[in-house]
């Protein structure tokens, strides 16, 4: 008899902390598995997009990790990243479960389209947390929102430099003072990421508005969440992936999803105010300066002449600082962002 109740304690102990089925899009995935999805979007006249997600089913038992990718379609790197982190991971080697978006905006992406859903013209890191009754950007930032982000235990939005834009690499995540606890997890996710900069969004003691950013909707749900910037003009640049990969691995590392120490860098640059310069004009943009770059307040970083060739307005620095990122390519529109200045007082 005694042995009886032994054996059933072992049995109930083993059940209690092993790792049980993960329901995602009514399909149950066993652990130490992996299933691929594409969660149909409909639209208009009966059209419909997709979006491709990897669900990977840990051994044991973990937390939910949400990642999103290819929220704007352009952004080359993390969405190639996303792709061969989610291929290569074993699920029988992890804790916990990974949710991959590998493409947010389908769309966008087949469509060779910057920023903006190519159906509907909406930018989706603009309109979180989305509406199913709304257009086709509204509906995919409201599946993310109910499917991804309200799954997740912790949450990375990856993103890069489009076709027309120039960066340094860095992690971000969300600070203000009503989510105290929040604001340190989701800072200890952006160091665990192993980027130099850190770039500090909000800095306010409340969110006034609606969460409209991806990595902020989970941020206002109470889910601890970081971003990357990895990536420039496009451009698929093997080292780049590299490091956004190794990112990912060291967060799985960090989260004790899996084995060994994770990287952190020893000091990091935090960055917790910006400014932009925009254009007053439309017209030719020219600048040699790079992302990177220490500039000094009232200096020339640039100049946007009209359609012949003459200057129409010359740009200075409005602060002391360095360049996270500029506009690349020559057109520019009035009211585009030509500068973001990482503040230096």
């Amino acid at each position: 008899m005694k042995k009886f109740v032994f054996t059933v304690f072992i049995l109930v102990s083993f059940s209690a902390f092993s790792q049980k089925s993960f329901e995602f899009e009514g399909k149950y995935i066993d652990p130490g598995s992996k299933e691929r999805f594409n969660i149909q979007v409909p639209y208009e006249n009966d059209q419909t997009t997709s979006i491709p997600v990897t669900v990977i089913h840990g051994k044991e038992d973990g937390p939910v990790l949400g990642i999103t990718a290819g929220v704007h379609g352009s952004e080359y790197v993390p969405i190639v990243a996303a792709q061969e982190f989610a291929n290569k991971i074993d699920p029988n080697q992890i804790s916990g479960t990974i949710i991959v978006v590998n493409i947010t905006n389908l769309a966008s992406f087949l469509e060779r389209s910057v920023r903006v859903n190519p159906i509907d013209r909406k930018n989706i890191n603009r309109i979180f947390p989305g509406n199913m009754e709304g257009s086709v950007a509204e509906k995919i930032a409201a599946i993310i929102s109910s499917k991804i982000i309200a799954r997740s235990d912790y949450f990375l939005d990856l993103h890069a430099g489009d076709t027309n834009n120039d960066l340094i690499a860095y992690a971000g995540y969300y600070n203000y003072g009503y989510q105290k606890e929040v604001s340190k997890k989701s800072f200890e996710l952006a160091k665990a990421l192993g980027f130099d900069i850190i770039v500090q969004f909000g800095n306010k003691y409340k969110i006034e508005d609606k969460s409209t950013y991806c990595s902020r909707e989970a941020y206002m749900r109470g889910i601890p969440a970081a971003d990357i910037e990895c990536g420039r003009r496009g451009i698929i640049e093997p080292r780049e992936v590299e490091r956004v990969k190794f990112a990912l691995f060291n967060v799985l590392k960090h989260l004790k999803m899996a084995t060994g120490e994770p990287f952190y860098p020893k000091e990091n640059l935090i960055v917790n105010e910006r400014k932009s310069v925009n254009s007053q004009n439309d017209g030719f943009f020219h600048s040699h300066i790079k992302p990177g770059q220490y500039i000094k307040k009232g200096m020339k970083i640039g100049y946007v002449t009209d359609f012949f060739g003459e200057t129409l307005e010359e740009i200075y620095s409005p602060c002391d600082g360095f360049v996270l990122y500029k506009s690349y390519n020559p057109p520019i529109k009035k009211d585009q962002i030509l500068f973001s200045i990482a503040v230096i007082k």
